[in-house]
């Protein structure tokens, strides 16, 4: 038994004067949205392209952390994979919007995914599933294929922008069972104890009482234990689950096996494993991973970095 779905149209549009501007980006988005995808594919770069060269503080954060995170590679190297992020990030932006807005049929025949059986049989427990994943320039347009498969919740991050918070809610709820505020720990709890699939990624630095310094590519991050509080009350199975853009223009879905053992007591050695997998995820295709966020900010006793 799923949750009853929400009606996004409870949602009221935010329509001020100050909004305009975005709403007209979200109209120019909707209309690329109508394009072939490798013609998408053609105008993210140009946008990633442009994202580099004007967003100075974006471009500086990138750099820090491709330093921290491969210092075995030369600057050279970083450099290269700092053109390709902004590339990555400028197709993301696209996928995003076309996994809001594209049919189901522009989804026919583009993927492959593994896993399933891996959900099914997780469910089968009556305890719902924790479908971790990561922030990946696709993560928006891989969730909407899976969408294509099974039912499932996703947990959101509230935006500052009330546009961009709109459309993310709107549509989201949408095409999932429901949107979650990533803060409704109660909210999550009682999707999962109606068997329920709850999708969310923790891994974006986040400081309070419920996250530890624990590694991410060996450099101490400040990082959420919400995987392990959660897994711990609710008994729900935790599945990895990753999508990359694949050379071709394609897409790799894989969901993993349940993480065996998991939770244990120690909430920081848990929370390292989560970082661990994800770890492996962003090796896979490490150009896809959002390396313009801030990961490694409020580390109590380390300097900032970005300074």
């Amino acid at each position: 038994m799923t949750q009853t779905k929400p009606r996004s149209s409870r949602l009221k549009a935010p329509l001020g004067p100050a909004t305009w501007p975005f709403w007209v980006l979200a109209g120019f988005a909707w209309l690329v949205t109508r394009l072939p995808l490798p013609a998408q594919r053609r105008i993210g770069r140009a946008i990633g392209r442009a994202f580099r060269v004007l967003g100075r503080s974006r471009r500086h954060v990138t750099r820090v952390n491709l330093r921290l995170c491969f210092p075995e590679q030369t600057e050279a190297e970083r450099e290269a994979l700092l053109r390709a992020h902004f590339e990555a990030a400028g197709i993301g932006v696209l996928e995003t919007v076309c996994g809001w807005w594209c049919p189901s049929a522009r989804f026919e025949g583009i993927y492959r995914l593994e896993g399933l059986e891996h959900l099914d049989q997780a469910l089968q427990k009556g305890r719902g599933v924790l479908l971790v994943s990561a922030h990946f320039t696709t993560l928006e347009f891989c969730a909407r294929i899976l969408t294509l498969h099974r039912p499932f919740a996703a947990m959101y991050r509230p935006n500052e922008n009330p546009v961009v918070d709109y459309l993310f809610k709107r549509n989201r709820e949408h095409h999932t069972e429901g949107a979650i505020d990533r803060n409704d720990i109660k909210g999550l709890l009682r999707t999962l104890k109606r068997n329920t699939v709850v999708w969310y990624a923790p891994d974006q630095g986040k400081s309070g009482r419920h996250s530890e310094l624990v590694p991410f590519f060996g450099i101490p991050a400040s990082t959420q234990t919400a995987t392990h509080r959660i897994a711990r009350i609710s008994h729900a199975p935790v599945l990895p689950f990753f999508g990359h853009r694949r050379p071709d223009g394609g897409y790799d879905l894989t969901i993993q096996p349940p993480l065996s053992g998991f939770p244990t007591e120690d909430a920081v050695a848990d929370t390292a494993r989560i970082n661990q997998v994800i770890e492996r995820a962003v090796l896979e295709a490490p150009e896809q991973y959002f390396w313009s966020h801030r990961r490694f900010k409020n580390r109590p006793g380390f300097a900032d970095p970005y300074r």
